[in-house]
């Protein structure tokens, strides 16, 4: 049973970290125009996206514990709002090397928002929820990145310009941020005591807890899902950032149906999330990686189908966009926040946010890499090559939980006996 106060934080939390997509997804939408405008190479468009998504997945990594030190609440909202700043001002220039900074600015402050947001979150619900409630929570990604390419598409079609389309998303992600502040809490800063079946020993600090880096690589299990992460995002902000272009340029989409048509990957990943962690809840409860693997390599699947159908039209086109974003999406959050969560409080130890931070900021790397990657394998070699790159990478991430596996079902088992006695 959800209470009133549970529904408050997972709907302020939900919308709050999807408007962070408001400031990212409409990079890939925009790129055509940015280049046609500011006559910028495809190399010079891969850059842009590593300004942003660098400071994204190395700041993780490297300030992940802030939220743990200084407290979430305060980390994400202040992150919200230096994000939202960042951006307001993003189409009055016209140089690269500003458009990068700012792009900078705002993957540093977004890179704190989702460790400290799933810090608070877990805090809310037991052990036997969290799944569940993680998989749905997830949808907050995804839903954001269609409703930020629905407002960038929007925007841009009105104003007949790029330059406008991130001035009001900057306003609602500030907005956000204030919301955070006032109503954002963890359960003990609204006097509430923690779910009935946490173990609060394993919530209190210790003197023990890691923070560094390299004591926190060294936590079981940490270093494959990481790994996993990585190999799903790399091959997510593929299809985030170049489908549009792939759409237009290789197959003859219109600009706009190539922007809202590349959504289907985010729609599936909405339906994905919600349904991952809920069946691993029911089905696998003690083995929840077992459900990830499948999810995996269900997507590399649906990505081998993708590209051998390419030219059959929209409704194929659109069925395997789909599926492949529902599978990929789908184990994103079991990945990124829940098992996360679970080994940064295990054994007394209070760094959730610190080991969220270092498996989504090493996942993130993927991101970082994808901009130049993508940009220099379509340079030399077409498209033909990108898509078994990416199958393959997908099948790397569903072998590292194969092999994190047995060590996040010892740590569940430990719980559970410790909850028995």
């Amino acid at each position: 049973m959800v209470s009133g106060q549970q529904m408050v934080i997972f709907v302020l939390g939900w919308l709050a970290y999807a408007s962070t997509y408001f400031l990212r997804k409409p990079l890939g939408l925009l790129k055509v125009a940015i280049e046609r405008d500011l006559g910028l190479t495809t190399a010079q468009l891969g850059l842009l996206d590593a300004s942003l998504l660098l400071p994204y997945a190395v700041a993780q990594i490297a300030f992940g514990s802030l939220g743990d030190t200084f407290g979430p609440q305060r980390i994400f909202g202040f992150c919200l709002i230096a994000s939202g700043l960042s951006m307001v001002t993003f189409g009055l220039w016209s140089s690269v090397e500003a458009l990068c900074l700012l792009l900078f600015l705002n993957g540093l402050a977004q890179s704190q928002c989702w460790p400290n947001c799933t810090k608070i979150l877990s805090c809310w619900f037991t052990d036997g929820q969290k799944n569940s409630v993680f998989g749905l929570f997830g949808t907050c990604a995804f839903a954001g990145g269609i409703i930020g390419t629905g407002l960038a598409v929007y925007l841009e079609n009105k104003t007949g310009s790029w330059r406008a389309v991130h001035t009001i998303p900057s306003i609602i992600v500030a907005s956000f941020g204030i919301l955070v502040l006032l109503f954002y809490r963890e359960c003990k800063e609204a006097r509430l005591q923690k779910p009935a079946d946490e173990d609060e020993n394993a919530l209190t600090t210790s003197s023990s807890s890691p923070h560094q880096f390299r004591e926190l690589i060294r936590l079981p299990a940490v270093i494959e899902i990481s790994v996993a992460v990585f190999c799903l995002k790399l091959v997510r902000y593929c299809m985030y950032m170049w489908m549009p272009l792939y759409l237009e340029k290789q197959l003859g989409y219109p600009s706009t149906s190539a922007g809202l048509f590349s959504t289907m990957f985010e729609i599936g990943g909405v339906i994905g999330s919600a349904l991952c962690g809920a069946l691993i809840d029911k089905y696998s409860p003690s083995r929840p990686l077992l459900g990830v693997t499948f999810s995996i390599t269900a997507s590399a699947a649906s990505l081998v189908l993708f590209n051998a159908t390419a030219h059959w039209g929209y409704a194929s086109n659109s069925l395997c966009m789909f599926l492949s974003g529902a599978f990929n999406c789908g184990p994103d959050t079991i990945l990124g926040a829940a098992v996360p969560n679970k080994i940064g409080q295990q054994d007394k130890r209070d760094c959730s946010a610190a080991v969220t931070g270092v498996v989504n900021g090493f996942g993130s790397l993927g991101t970082v890499i994808e901009g130049p990657l993508i940009a220099w394998l379509s340079g030399m070699y077409g498209w033909s090559r990108i898509f078994p790159l990416m199958v393959v990478l997908t099948l790397l991430g569903a072998a590292a939980t194969i092999k994190a596996s047995p060590s996040i079902r010892s740590t569940i088992k430990s719980e559970d006996n410790h909850l028995v006695v």
